[in-house]
């Protein structure tokens, strides 16, 4: 009780030191779960920009395609169809993104006969809310896929889907339990959400201050609260046995790049791993560009051909 009451009526200057440092501490913690939360909430919720396309003009006779996301609402897709009956590749735009910058990707697919859909995740696009950083984006991939497996020009039980940062966490999240996703290539993956928010708060400069990246990490994760038992996908990634994957870790993202090799390390057979000096698909230009684009479309024709060769 003496002990208390020298700190509520410091006394001694060793006490009076000792209050100090905790007053100090006290409004330091408190600034500092003030500006994380305000920064997590600006990074969830990114400006957005709509992309729109003349459905009737554009090359590949693009469909508009609306799905709805259950809990959440309706989303809109444009689905460019390909060889009758073939398997259907997904593109997950990454943070910051949207569909829109995927189109030349779309059209390189397509034109070697893949169905092809595109969407924009919550928080982007046209679409109102925050984003997750994948915990609710894997609910709207799946969507999109059941939507575009009830067609009846397509392979409803043959996927395969690329994705960046947001993306690759969201597409390699479904695959781990959607039998019907054969091929992955994942870019700048992470393997938990609240990985990507400590990423995006080291870009603002803030992430140098101290406790700060974890405090944006615990803001994201309160906010997120129903997520909380969410298992990292390095988890569960034993229920990727046979299907194909390639992770490319792209140098100008370090962090992203060190999470992207362990997910690779981790991860079963079928397997493979590139690194690139860049691989922010929609940033490229050039030769840089072209060369992602081939790749991607060479890993998806070796192993995912659009005309289905049956097994003997």
């Amino acid at each position: 009780m003496s002990i208390l009451f020298e700190l509520r009526y410091p006394s001694r200057w060793y006490t009076k030191l000792l209050a100090a440092i905790l007053t100090l501490v006290f409004f330091g913690a408190l600034a500092t779960t003030t500006i994380a939360g305000f920064l997590v909430y600006r990074i969830v919720s990114p400006p957005r920009t709509r992309s729109e396309i003349n459905l009737e003009s554009f090359p590949g006779s693009p469909d508009a395609m609306t799905f709805t996301v259950p809990g959440i609402g309706t989303r809109e897709g444009w689905f460019f169809p390909g060889l009758r009956n073939a398997p259907t590749i997904i593109l997950c735009h990454g943070y910051q993104s949207g569909r829109g910058e995927l189109l030349t990707l779309v059209a390189e697919l397509q034109d070697h006969q893949y169905n092809v859909f595109v969407f924009d995740f919550a928080a982007h696009g046209a679409n109102h809310g925050l984003t997750t950083f994948g915990y609710q984006e894997t609910d709207e991939l799946r969507a999109a896929m059941d939507a575009v497996a009830r067609r009846g020009d397509v392979d409803p039980a043959r996927f395969g889907i690329w994705g960046y940062n947001l993306g690759a966490y969201t597409a390699l999240s479904e695959a781990e339990r959607d039998p019907r996703v054969r091929v992955l290539i994942l870019d700048s993956v992470y393997d938990e959400p609240a990985e990507m928010i400590q990423v995006q708060v080291d870009k603002t400069g803030l992430g140098i201050l101290p406790m700060m990246r974890r405090a944006a990490a615990f803001s994201f994760t309160w906010l997120n609260y129903k997520y909380r038992h969410t298992p990292p996908l390095s988890r569960r990634l034993n229920r990727l046995v046979g299907v194909y994957k390639l992770f490319i870790e792209a140098a100008d993202e370090p962090v992203l790049a060190i999470s992207t090799h362990q997910l690779f390390l981790k991860a079963s057979e079928p397997r493979e791993e590139v690194v690139l000096a860049h691989g922010n698909f929609v940033n490229l230009q050039g030769d840089e560009r072209r060369d992602y684009e081939n790749r991607v479309v060479s890993f998806f024709l070796l192993r995912l051909p659009p005309a289905h060769v049956p097994t003997r």
